[in-house]
């Protein structure tokens, strides 16, 4: 895996220094990583406070400490019903601050999701299935076009393969999804993201693994609609899906020439759900303790989960759903404890991400040519001669030139 690793993720550089326009021979460079172009990202719901400054959010100013550490790649909640709970009142600049904080920091940000039959808004059922319809387009319109160029990257429409059949409880949504069909609202609500925004990336999201996404996928490309990427979803409240799975999904879903997200991932440090369980909102206990062995258990599969998906070239981004435990289903999933304390996963991570995967600031001699060469994982890196930087990125894997000009 690390041999596959190395082969999709990393390259040899072979990098020319010059000034003037001539080679800048016997001089030292120093080569800094700066970024990945691998995404590594973690939802930043709990830090919306925090970026507006509101009354004692500066307890979160640790734990937003801990996440930029590991993360670059943040995902903020955009679910209808708490967004617009009333109509015509949608919390728009409280998000777009938190968006603009993210942004401020180096971070790519991406709004979930625009479209879902689960917490969209009450009083869609009081409308007709046109109007409806006409709400849910408009709505998309105003937040792609009110965040572009903060937030140029949604999950346009979230679990459809199960929305025309929901039935847990009446929702505007699934009334249109059985109207128009599956393919006809994806259809619908990616024309009406990408005439607002041609320049953001949008994404189908689902839980459902089954072939019944991947026939939804095929209908949806036969039918024309240009999707950017596709989101798996991976929450393993039920124990860790293991390389073997994990592998085979990615290739199930690659063989559609699409960019892959893994868009949310959770591996829990207590107890894993009962196998018995179908949908996960069944189990809520009162109490879900993360536990010493579940700790180091969980600290082995997140090495392992984040091997597997930088192994597969497919694989653009993973986001992993919650820096701390006590999130959604209260599970201890987190990479922190309740607490804030970081759990041994959290360790594992960034030793992944930052040391093995990283290019710690290194000083190199030009040659006569005014090359320097340096093997490291694709992204951008700090080109430093005296006291002038520039920055190059390093875009292909495999062998690759660059050059700076001082």
């Amino acid at each position: 895996m690390d041999a596959r690793i190395a082969e999709h993720r990393t390259a040899g550089v072979t990098l020319t220094v010059t000034a003037d326009g001539a080679p800048l021979a016997g001089r030292e460079v120093t080569v800094a990583q700066r970024s990945h172009a691998f995404r590594f990202g973690c939802t930043g719901f709990e830090f919306i406070p925090l970026a507006n400054g509101e009354p004692d959010s500066a307890a979160l100013e640790p734990v937003a400490e801990r996440w930029l550490e590991l993360f670059d790649f943040a995902t903020l909640p955009f679910y209808w019903g708490r967004f617009e709970p009333v109509r015509g009142r949608p919390d728009t600049a409280r998000l777009r601050r938190c968006a603009e904080w993210f942004v401020e920091r180096g971070c790519l940000v991406k709004g979930h999701p625009l479209a879902w039959h689960t917490v969209t808004a009450d009083w869609l059922r009081e409308l007709s299935n046109p109007e409806i319809l006409a709400a849910q387009l408009d709505r998309i319109r105003r937040e792609v076009g009110e965040f572009a160029g903060v937030i140029d990257v949604w999950d346009v429409i979230n679990e459809v393969v199960i929305m025309p059949i929901f039935d847990r409880y009446d929702n505007g949504l699934t009334r249109v999804c059985r109207d128009r069909g599956r393919i006809g609202l994806i259809r619908d609500v990616f024309a009406a993201a990408r005439e607002t925004n041609p320049q953001a990336t949008l994404l189908l999201n689902d839980f459902d693994m089954s072939a019944a996404y991947e026939c939804l996928i095929e209908g949806v490309l036969e039918a024309g609609v240009r999707i950017d990427a596709l989101g798996l979803q991976s929450h393993m409240h039920q124990g860790y899906w293991g390389e073997e799975k994990t592998l085979a999904t990615l290739d199930r879903f690659a063989r559609y020439g699409l960019p892959i997200h893994f868009t949310e991932t959770t591996i829990v440090s207590g107890e894993p759900m009962p196998p018995e369980i179908v949908d996960l909102n069944d189990f809520q206990p009162e109490q879900w303790p993360s536990t010493e062995a579940g700790e180091a258990r969980q600290a082995d599969e997140i090495v392992r989960h984040y091997r597997t998906l930088l192994s597969h070239p497919s694989v653009q981004a993973m986001t992993y759903w919650g820096i701390s435990d006590g999130g959604w289903l209260g599970a201890p999933g987190g990479f922190l404890r309740a607490d804030g304390t970081p759990k041994p996963a959290y360790h594992a991570l960034h030793k992944l991400i930052k040391d093995e995967w990283w290019v710690s600031p290194t000083a190199l001699v030009t040659d006569d040519a005014g090359q320097v060469r340096f093997r490291g994982f694709l992204g951008e890196y700090d080109i430093s001669v005296a006291d002038t930087t520039a920055t190059v990125s390093v875009d292909t894997p495999g062998q690759a030139a660059a050059a700076v000009a001082l």
